[in-house]
């Protein structure tokens, strides 16, 4: 016991894999021949970006895909090619990082931010209450917690409310055997180095929609050159938008798609390798006195690229100092009660561009959430290691009195 009460954890929390030979190939290729954008093609070539597009638009189901510079600007472009406006409102998670509150303030729109529940996912009696304040909701399925996809777009269809999912933690994930993404008008996704596909930056959108699609792909940059995407409407589509559609640059360049291609085959079997490590964490974290673990749902097809637990009602001198003896032993977790933002994380009251908003219930849940990336760097064994420093940590707090 005295062993394990000094044990310590060596790993580092931001090292992610290497990036696989086939996907470095296909990148030292693509700088051979130096064609870089993704309208500079040879002769009768596809190029790296419209193939990653149709491969991705197949992996989701969906009819049409945009490969982007960035998850935030996916979002972004998702809220314009669906119409929202300056000054409009749009619904979001009060549970979210800055960029999806971000990219609504992009637009000149305002979030109204909805409460989060103790499973981590959008409160839907809140949402409900507010489905007459917006006309879109921008969803975020915040570190990988799908809600009841079914109820959601139920209430969200009767009352007209347009959905745009912020797939960015859920890539590979489903509800129900439908793919995250698929529920709403349009599906974003992020290939930051954190996310589930690596590219430094990079984002996905897809969407059935042929007017969304064809405003997107207008909105990335295409100029008139849409005709040389794989997974675009028709250009009948683009008649009706290309000329008050503006050009607002956001191409992805063939050199990320060519990184991201390799990867995106490899997915599946890096979700298993995932959830693998995040249930051995949640097995040795089970039924520790003071900590709440989240209950996934049958419903739900996760990716265990993160792992939550709630400190619920603790005082946050305690969840503090659970912080401070983890990080003493090298295990890097993150809080969202802390007061003021910290590297990635923040909370819906330090976005002062948004309006105030008192959500009591919501800031409870907050004041208890703590974070931990899960990256596949670590190994079984790690994973068993961290459980066991977080275990003997909150239950040394919560033994003097949390």
């Amino acid at each position: 016991m005295t062993l394990r009460m000094t044990e310590q954890f060596t790993g580092n929390f931001t090292q992610q894999e290497p990036i696989p030979e086939e996907a470095i190939e296909a990148a030292v290729a693509v700088m051979r021949h130096g064609r870089l954008h993704r309208y500079n093609l040879a002769g009768g070539e596809q190029g790296e970006v419209a193939l990653l597009e149709q491969e991705f638009a197949a992996f989701t189901g969906a009819k049409y895909c945009l490969a982007v510079a960035s998850g935030g600007y996916a979002l972004a472009t998702a809220l314009r090619a669906v119409g929202v406006a300056p000054g409009d409102r749009v619904l979001t998670n009060a549970f979210t990082l800055a960029p999806v509150p971000g990219a609504i303030a992009s637009v000149g729109a305002q979030p109204v931010f909805v409460g989060v529940t103790e499973a981590l996912t959008i409160d839907l009696e809140d949402l409900a209450a507010k489905l007459d304040q917006a006309r879109v909701l921008m969803l975020s399925h915040m570190r990988g917690h799908l809600c009841d996809m079914d109820r959601l777009m139920e209430i969200c269809d009767a009352a007209g409310v347009v959905v745009i999912e912020d797939c960015a933690h859920t890539m590979g994930a489903a509800w129900n055997g439908v793919p995250s993404g698929r529920h709403g008008r349009v599906g974003c996704y992020s290939c930051q180095t954190y996310k589930h596909l690596n590219s430094g930056e990079g984002g996905l959108l897809v969407t059935d929609d042929e007017e969304v699609a064809a405003r997107a792909i207008m909105l990335s940059g295409s100029y008139m050159l849409y005709s040389r995407h794989l997974a675009a409407p028709g250009p009948e589509a683009f008649e009706q938008v290309k000329y008050d559609t503006p050009n607002i640059s956001g191409r992805m360049d063939h050199l990320r798609a060519a990184i991201l291609r390799p990867q995106l085959r490899n997915l599946a079997a890096q979700v298993t390798r995932w959830n693998a490590r995040y249930q051995t964490l949640e097995t040795g974290l089970r039924d520790t006195p003071g900590l709440t673990l989240v209950q996934r749902p049958e419903a739900e097809t996760y990716v265990g690229s993160s792992i939550q637990f709630l400190l619920l009602d603790w005082a946050p001198e305690a969840v503090q100092a659970v912080l401070a003896r983890c990080a003493a032993r090298g295990v890097e977790l993150k809080w969202f009660g802390v007061p003021e933002p910290v590297a990635f994380t923040s909370r819906y009251d330090s976005w002062r561009y948004a309006p105030t908003q008192s959500l009591p219930d919501s800031d409870r849940i907050l004041a208890g959430i703590v974070d931990m990336r899960v990256p596949l760097t670590f190994s079984l064994e790690d994973c068993a290691l961290i459980a066991r420093i977080i275990r003997a940590e909150v239950g040394a707090v919560w033994q003097a009195g949390a």
